[in-house]
């Protein structure tokens, strides 16, 4: 085990309210969607990253890799919005046993109407509380980190 020098009052000062963020705003922005939409975060995640996907399709390993889920998670995810009519999955027209995930009409009318409230909830809890000149300075630090969790290029899965 590698020794570690305990956080500073610096760094727990930045780490004690991440840990919160990412601890408490997944749950309330889930609570907003279920209660207005029907649908969850994941599924707004998921229905959100196949929108933004050419014809709105993607592989389920792509998918599971955009949504950050595991494959079997992102394979229960799709078989409930399949289910709600919001998502079907086709066959990898190169890859038989392939899947794909492609947005249906009804999932997109379900996204432009979760997409409101969807904003108004992000800006109450996290924008309105940010200067322009501290936004544009997150961005960067946040893309930086969020880039430290990604797995390395050779142990990503091939498209």
């Amino acid at each position: 085990m590698v020794d570690r020098m305990p956080l500073t009052s610096e760094e727990e000062a930045v780490w004690r309210p991440l840990a919160r963020i990412v601890t408490v705003l997944p749950r309330a922005l889930d609570d907003q969607f279920v209660n207005e939409t029907g649908i969850s975060l994941t599924d707004y995640t998921v229905l959100v990253s196949l929108s933004e996907a050419p014809s709105g399709r993607l592989r389920l390993t792509d998918l599971a890799n955009v949504a950050a889920l595991s494959l079997s998670r992102i394979s229960r995810v799709v078989e409930s919005l399949v289910r709600r009519g919001l998502v079907k999955k086709v066959k990898c027209p190169t890859d038989r046993r392939a899947a794909h995930a492609e947005l249906t009409g009804l999932g997109r009318e379900k996204l432009a109407t979760a997409y409101p409230g969807h904003l108004e909830r992000v800006r109450t809890f996290l924008f309105d509380h940010l200067s322009s000149d501290e936004v544009r300075a997150a961005g960067p630090i946040l893309a930086r980190l969020a880039a430290a969790l990604e797995p390395p290029d050779d142990l990503q899965c091939p498209a």
